[in-house]
């Protein structure tokens, strides 16, 4: 039993060259692939079954399916891209305000307004009213936290 050896130095450079442009080919094509998937899944404009029969065409006979869907509705894949990462974007901001305002300490403003609230519903008297406004005024209320 003798098996034939290859050596690196069998495999000449213009071999690995087009190995290499096939393997990059090939990824490609999978991203293109799944791409269109993503992007039949978020057009909004298509109802249940035309996003079937795309899916169906795409994964029954791929290659047709993906350059006739380039061809139909490539057009406003970008778009659908872009309105996709500005609600992203916006949705992130959003949450970066929240938390910051969730996290910042309260003003004396805010704790003036909530005592004028808790007096006004009889929460406490005029004379706790008078001594907290004034240690809010301060700057030894609540609003400081002690350490």
């Amino acid at each position: 039993m003798s098996a034939q050896t290859y050596l690196a130095y069998d495999y000449p450079a213009l071999s690995v060259f087009w190995s290499m442009l096939v393997f990059f080919l090939w990824i490609m094509w999978f991203v293109l692939l799944f791409r269109i998937v993503v992007d039949i899944f978020r057009d909004d404009d298509l109802g249940g079954w035309g996003k079937a029969g795309w899916l169906v065409f795409v994964v029954v006979l791929p290659f047709l399916g993906v350059f006739v869907y380039l061809i139909a509705r490539g057009r406003n894949m970008g778009r659908r891209e872009v309105q996709h990462a500005r609600a992203q974007q916006q949705a992130v901001d959003a949450y970066i305000r929240e938390t910051a305002q969730a996290a910042a300490p309260p003003t004396s403003a805010d704790e003036l307004a909530k005592l004028s609230g808790m007096r006004a519903r009889g929460d406490i008297t005029d004379e706790e009213f008078r001594r907290a406004k004034e240690l809010v005024l301060a700057g030894s209320g609540p609003a400081k936290e002690h350490t």
